[in-house]
């Protein structure tokens, strides 16, 4: 279980904070992967992503509280977050009296449960559906989604990629990373404002990493900004970064003409957030972006900005 609020140090993407009493529990893990689960007090959410624990270790200074360590680049949100009931069921085996009803009390409060591999697959498949690349390919070509579908209809076996490979594969993650982004900042370009469509309405708006995967980034929207063509190359390339306020972005002057700040960024100067501010750019992913991307062009010729 996580909660946004939680009084706990929890970052889904980095470590998960908890007791003494779940410790047996959560050194099964490590090595595999966990779902994450929204309690009922805490909001709508129910099951909400994915991520691979990599170890436990004492937390510092705590008597009787364990941090476990997540697997950089194994967090994952779901495309849509799961419902705790469907169809008035629950989806964990362990929730569910013998006549289907969901149980109350017990098993249902603690903030760690064993997820028999079934619910897990299940859980996976629904909240990260199987043919995720093929749905987000075709979503702005209705002729080519009407072929496809047909085709897989007139195949006697369709194929279904494992579970765990398929939360492996990076042109999976990019896809549900791509999605997750876009959708919490409205399909509107953080640093500019601005919202363009194709004439097939395909947004133009793209999806950057602040921390890069190869740098062990994470796959959360905390680790992604909705950015323009141009302005993510810019933001790869250390030209544009976000100040320790998270609002304020910075240029890097010596690089980038006043001309071209004043056609790309917003006049104010400052980046636009997701509405809900559990996707907002998390200030260690920030950071590392300054400290590590920021003002490190390669080369020093001249840009061509004309």
């Amino acid at each position: 279980m996580h909660k946004a609020d939680s009084i706990y140090e929890d970052e889904p993407d980095v470590v998960y904070d908890f007791p003494r009493r779940y410790l047996k529990a959560v050194h099964e893990a490590v090595g595999d992967w966990v779902v994450y689960y929204e309690p009922v007090k805490a909001g709508p959410r129910g099951y909400f992503a994915v991520a691979k624990i990599q170890r436990v270790i004492p937390k510092p200074g705590v008597e009787g509280r364990f941090l476990a360590l997540i697997e950089p680049g194994s967090f994952l949100p779901f495309d849509a977050t799961v419902p705790r009931l469907v169809g008035g069921r629950p989806l964990e085996q362990t929730l569910t009296e013998a006549d289907g009803s969901p149980k109350k009390g017990g098993s249902v409060q603690l903030a760690v449960r064993r997820l028999p591999e079934s619910d897990f697959a299940r859980i996976v498949d629904l909240g990260l559906p199987q043919d995720l690349e093929q749905l987000e390919a075709t979503r702005y070509e209705p002729a080519i989604a009407d072929r496809q579908e047909k085709a897989m209809r007139d195949a006697s076996v369709p194929f279904e990629r494992p579970v765990v490979e398929r939360l492996t594969r990076r042109p999976f993650r990019d896809v549900a990373f791509r999605r997750k982004v876009r959708e919490a900042y409205g399909y509107r370009c953080a640093m500019s404002g601005l919202r363009l469509r194709n004439g097939g309405g395909r947004p133009e708006v793209q999806a950057a990493h602040i921390r890069p995967v190869e740098h062990q980034g994470s796959d959360s929207v905390r680790n992604g900004l909705a950015l323009s063509g141009t302005l993510h190359w810019m933001f790869d390339r250390g030209l544009i970064t976000v100040a320790d306020d998270c609002t304020t972005i910075l240029v890097s002057r010596n690089k980038v003409p006043s001309d071209v700040v004043a056609r790309l960024i917003r006049p104010e100067g400052s980046l636009l957030t997701p509405e809900d501010p559990r996707d907002a750019p998390h200030p260690a992913n920030l950071k590392w972006h300054r400290e590590n991307v920021f003002g490190q062009v390669t080369g020093d010729a001249p840009i061509d900005w004309s």
